[in-house]
């Protein structure tokens, strides 16, 4: 089994030597590499952190990507696997540096929580997002004086500094999706979102119009699930899919909560999500509808 996989760890490293999203995809590969070789073995995850003197939960946030890994412990986990051959460790210990290194948005460490950094590594170096918003516009389409909005009204932030902190780095997080060679977005945005002011008129005459300009992207699709639906299959909330241009990483679901957030990267869990966003992408009016919506919005806040 580890054979099969070490050769693809360093296509893998190639690919991201190029990726904005590397470290955060790193620490994912690494972690997955992990669980496959301690599950192939039949070891617990109370056992292999008895290994390094940790916890099963710490076993579990290693596997999953979350925290940085200390050479000494992969070094005993892949003692523990019975991972001998000499090529075959120094290409799993190697990743372990790049995995450690800060992305771009690490700058903004003061007002990113560790809990979203995570998903701001994901969303760098995904091909693919797919996203369901029902409270506001999702933030990866907000306008610049919209996001000020959002930020002010979430009590998130404790200084008008902290704001325009946020609200940079929300617009850096942007700029992939208008540079070429693009990952794609799909958005369906629940119809409450436009009929919510965040801000006066002409803020919300601003986020219109950025949408129209958005949803004109070759990469970039926009649906709108209107009222006229009825109900539909993501009635349990907002999520979002991110897809990686690598065979080695599953897709992940994204849940973000108050001050925390999920992540599901189950095949059961994230197959079940992309079902649902494949109904609700169906039973909305086609993006070739989402123009036409958005103007009638559009005269409402004229």
């Amino acid at each position: 089994m580890v054979a099969d996989h070490v050769p693809n760890l360093q296509v893998s490293q190639d690919f991201l030597a190029n990726s904005s999203g590397g470290p955060t995809v790193l620490r994912i590969l690494l972690g997955t590499q992990l669980r496959r070789l301690r599950q192939a073995k039949g070891i617990s995850r109370h056992d292999a952190g008895y290994a390094i003197r940790a916890s099963h939960a710490k076993i579990s946030r290693m596997e999953l990507g979350q925290v940085s890994f200390k050479r000494r412990d992969v070094e005993d986990l892949l003692k523990l696997y019975g991972v001998d051959d000499v090529d075959q460790r120094e290409a799993l210990l190697d990743l372990v540096s790049s995995a450690n290194a800060q992305g771009w948005w690490h700058k903004y460490g003061d007002v990113l929580p560790n809990w979203f950094s995570v998903y701001v590594g994901l969303e760098e170096a995904a091909s693919v997002i797919r996203t369901f918003e029902v409270q506001f516009v999702p933030g990866l389409l907000q306008s610049q004086d919209y996001a000020r909005s959002v930020i002010r009204l979430s009590g998130s932030a404790t200084s008008e500094e902290d704001v325009d902190n946020r609200v940079q780095m929300r617009m850096h997080r942007q700029r992939r999706f208008t540079e070429p060679e693009a990952p794609r977005l799909w958005a369906v945005i629940d119809e409450a979102v436009l009929h919510r002011p965040y801000g006066d008129p002409e803020v919300m005459r601003g986020q219109i119009e950025h949408l129209i300009a958005m949803a004109r992207r070759p990469n970039i699709t926009i649906q709108v699930a209107t009222f006229s639906m009825g109900g539909h299959p993501a009635a349990g909330g907002p999520f979002s899919i991110l897809r990686f241009p690598t065979p080695q990483l599953p897709d992940v679901v994204y849940l973000e909560q108050l001050n925390s957030a999920l992540y599901f990267d189950k095949y059961d869990d994230t197959h079940r999500y992309a079902q649902t966003m494949d109904r609700l992408a169906t039973q909305a009016p086609p993006p070739g509808e989402t123009e036409r919506i958005l103007q009638g919005f559009l005269e409402r806040y004229s």
